[in-house]
């Protein structure tokens, strides 16, 4: 068999690090599920950020005086927009284990961008804490279900780029949701007697509903009951053969006490929900930067378009911490480097020095920790081995982390301490060091459960390397016996 070219090899690097020991046929399953899954869920994420940082932008780019917001009044609407969130993180993993998912995330996408829209209506403050709320409700569902989705579909060497990439467009959301609140400000601004802010609502909500649509043809369900237009039946059971290959349980269609009897009985759900509430919490510190330049008298379009720019750094170390995972096969190292690094910026901002330059780079640089996409494929590797097990944990993950931030914020980040927030900063750099030392214990339980599991395969094979030598043994004895005969 000839050895692969140089481009092959060096797109298997980059790609997929066994793309090239892969048949032609799981290359194609594997090309069609990156264009039904990830490209559609990666164009549904980036406008599902860019809705939810319109708040920020919009609030910094004249809401705030329009609508007379006054103390904690913009706080309240990010908790409004949290509490919803949260509210259906666990349901909408549960949902669809009784629903396609397609069915489900498409009515979602479709009615965030309905209440997108809304916003652009918004006469008071009260009025923006219902609009907030129905986005983040209809929100909820869309990054659990697709981190699960993803998980069934995709193997170990596949896994945490993709999600890297699915989450890194968060960040193109953010990023792009400035520069385009910047030019909507220069461009529409007073035009048909709206305010640039105001227009912002209504762009956002013209992209997302088709978006939405689209979901509805091309995600391909689950690999035991997907019936998507572009794949074979032949391929749909390659990929079903494929998971159970790899060790991945399949769904059950049961929600019922025996599930959190299982899920609670065992380690898993608690260390990974721990972990990630604590790194979630760690990483709001960023979000005040537009609020800070503001303090400092920095231009509206500078507001934002700086932050951009720690958005675009964001999305090279999402994609780098994912590569590396896959690269090296290691998930520990790859959460708890950038976790590390990010004592770095956390721990300027508690210390809130003088100077402008080191706050801004702080600012800048606090998203290097975002190794979401690694954990998350962490907790989908250990947990691989049970289908709605999986999908609890992982959406656990995310909606007890968005409880926390729904009641977190007010008390450590609340408006009237704006912008050097002296409980806040100090408050992010100690939940960092908490989430490392987690992540350290869930490493210990992964490692002893691996022994485990080594020392329980290594007694099967021995039981039955014994078995076969007193087969052996017994066809020796008869054989003896008829010799005699």
């Amino acid at each position: 068999m000839a050895s692969p070219g140089f481009w092959p090899k060096l797109r298997s690097f980059i790609w997929d690090s066994d793309g090239h020991l892969k048949s032609p046929e799981e290359r194609a399953l594997i090309r069609k599920l990156d264009f039904g899954i990830l490209v559609v869920s990666c164009l549904g994420f980036f406008l599902k950020y860019l809705d939810q940082n319109n708040l920020t932008n919009a609030y910094i780019s004249g809401m705030k005086e329009d609508l007379s917001i006054n103390g904690n009044e913009y706080t309240y609407m990010g908790t409004c927009y949290t509490i919803a969130y949260a509210i259906m993180q666990v349901p909408s993993t549960m949902i669809i284990q009784k629903i396609r998912p397609s069915y489900y995330l498409a009515f979602c996408e479709i009615g965030w961008g309905v209440w997108t829209f809304a916003q652009a209506g918004a006469k008071n403050s009260q009025q923006m804490y219902l609009f907030r709320f129905m986005v983040g409700l209809f929100e909820s569902g869309f990054f659990p279900c697709l981190l699960y989705l993803m998980g069934s579909w995709y193997t170990k060497t596949e896994l945490a780029k993709r999600l890297a990439i699915f989450h890194l467009t968060g960040s193109v959301g953010t990023a792009m949701s400035g520069y385009l609140q910047a030019a909507i400000y220069k461009n529409l601004d007073g035009h048909a007697g709206l305010a640039g802010w105001r227009w912002l609502y209504i762009i956002c909500g013209c992209m997302t509903i088709p978006c939405g649509i689209l979901l509805l043809f091309v995600l391909p369900d689950l690999p035991s009951n997907s019936k998507v237009w572009y794949l074979s039946d032949e391929e749909i059971k390659f990929a079903l053969d494929r998971a159970i290959r790899n060790g991945k349980g399949q769904p059950t269609g049961k929600v019922d006490m025996a599930l959190l009897k299982r899920t609670f009985s065992q380690w898993h759900w608690y260390w990974f929900v721990l972990g990630y509430v604590l790194y979630g919490s760690s990483c709001q510190a960023t979000g005040y930067f537009g609020i800070w330049l503001k303090s400092e008298n920095f231009s509206v379009s500078s507001r934002n378009v700086i932050p951009s720019c720690g958005a675009l750094i964001n999305i090279v170390c999402i994609f780098m911490w994912g590569f590396l995972s896959d690269l090296t096969g290691s998930r520990f190292i790859w959460v708890f480097v950038p976790l590390a690094y990010g004592l770095i910026p956390n721990g300027i901002l508690a210390v809130w020095p003088p100077s402008v330059k080191l706050k801004e780079f702080a600012f800048l640089t606090g998203g290097v920790q975002l190794m979401t996409a690694v954990f998350y494929t962490w907790a989908n590797e250990i947990c691989k081995a049970d289908n709605e097990e999986r999908a609890l944990v992982v959406s656990s993950m995310n909606g007890f982390q968005y409880a926390v931030a729904a009641f977190l914020p007010i008390v450590i980040f609340p408006q009237v301490e704006a912008p050097t927030f002296r409980k806040g900063f100090p408050g992010t750099f100690g939940l960092l060091i908490a989430a490392l030392i987690v992540i350290v214990i869930i490493k210990l339980f992964a490692d002893r459960d691996e022994r485990r599991d080594r020392a329980a395969t290594a007694g099967v094979l021995s039981d039955e390397e014994h078995s076969h030598d007193d087969e052996k043994e017994k066809d020796l004895d008869v054989d003896l016996d008829e010799a005699r005969k």
